[in-house]
C-alpha cells in the first residue's frame, strides 16, 4: 500500500510543523530521508543551514537523520546515495527553486528509488518547492537573467493536483500568481493554496487539513477555504 503524502506550505524540520512530521512517522521505521535538492544552487552556507535544521528536526522525534546531498543530476543518479532512501518511515524534499528541484530528480535513480519506498508505505513529504514538484507542473518562481525562465514538468506524484505554497504571503510577492496558475490548470485538475505553517495530508483523494492555518480550493469562480481539521475530497 502506498504511503501518505503531504503537501506543505512553509515551515519544514521547524518546531512548528513537528507534530504533523511525527504524525507522517507513526508506526513506521524511525529513519527520516531529507533532501534539499531545490536549494542546490544556494551555496554551502545555505546547504549547511538546512543540514542543521534536518538534523535538529530528527532529534525532537528522536529518529534517524538521513540528509542526503543530492544537489545536481550527478548525485541524483548516485546508486549509493540512492541506497541510503531505503528503510525510511518518512522522505521530505524541501524548499527552494521548484523547477531546479524537479529538472534534477525527474528520471533519477534517486527519484525512482524515492517512488519505490513510497509504494511500499514510506511517507512523502514536500514543503513549498519540494510540494510544487510533486504535481505535472511547476512554474517558474525565481527568474534568472540571461536563462531561459520556463515552466517545466513536475515529477508526476500527483497528476490532478496544482500547488501555491505560502498562499497566505504568495499573492503580495507574486499578485498574478493565481491568475497565471489558472490558466496553466487543465480541466479535471485541482488548484490549492496552502497558508504558511500548514499541511494537506492524504493520500488518493482523502485529505485533511493540518497545521496553524487554511488550504484553499482555488477556481474560476473563486476560493473556498478549509480550515485545520477539515477533510476534501479531491478528483
Amino acid at each position: 500500500m502506498s504511503g501518505t503524502i503531504a503537501l506543505v506550505g512553509s515551515g519544514e524540520w521547524l518546531p512548528v510543523m513537528a507534530d504533523i512530521e511525527k504524525e507522517l512517522l507513526e508506526n513506521k521505521p524511525p529513519v527520516y530521508v531529507q533532501l534539499s535538492t531545490a536549494a542546490g544552487l544556494e551555496g554551502q552556507k545555505s546547504l549547511d543551514h538546512w543540514n542543521t535544521l534536518a538534523i535538529e528536526q530528527a532529534n525532537r522525534l528522536n529518529v534517524e537523520s538521513r540528509w542526503l546531498s543530492v544537489f545536481d543530476k550527478e548525485s541524483a543518479n548516485d546508486p549509493d546515495l540512492a541506497k541510503q532512501i531505503i528503510g525510511a518511515g518518512l522522505i521530505y524534499l524541501s524548499g527552494g527553486d521548484p523547477t531546479y528541484l524537479a529538472e534534477t530528480l525527474r528520471n533519477s535513480i534517486v527519484w525512482k528509488t524515492i517512488v519505490e519506498q513510497w509504494e511500499s508505505g514510506a511517507s512523502l513529504a514536500g514543503c513549498s518547492a519540494g510540494a510544487m514538484a510533486l504535481t505535472n507542473w511547476v512554474p517558474t518562481m525565481r527568474l534568472k537573467i540571461g536563462k531561459n525562465n520556463k515552466d517545466v514538468a513536475g515529477l508526476g506524484m500527483l497528476p490532478n493536483l496544482r500547488v501555491i505554497p505560502h498562499f497566505d504571503r504568495m499573492l503580495g510577492w507574486i499578485p498574478d500568481i493565481i491568475t497565471r496558475y489558472l490558466i496553466n490548470t487543465p480541466k479535471g485538475v485541482t488548484l490549492v493554496g496552502i497558508d504558511e505553517n500548514t499541511a494537506l495530508v492524504g493520500s488518493e483523494n482523502e485529505w485533511i487539513v493540518k497545521g496553524k492555518q487554511s488550504v484553499w480550493v482555488l477556481t474560476n469562480e473563486g476560493r473556498t477555504e478549509f480550515k485545520s481539521g477539515q477533510f476534501l475530497k479531491l478528483s
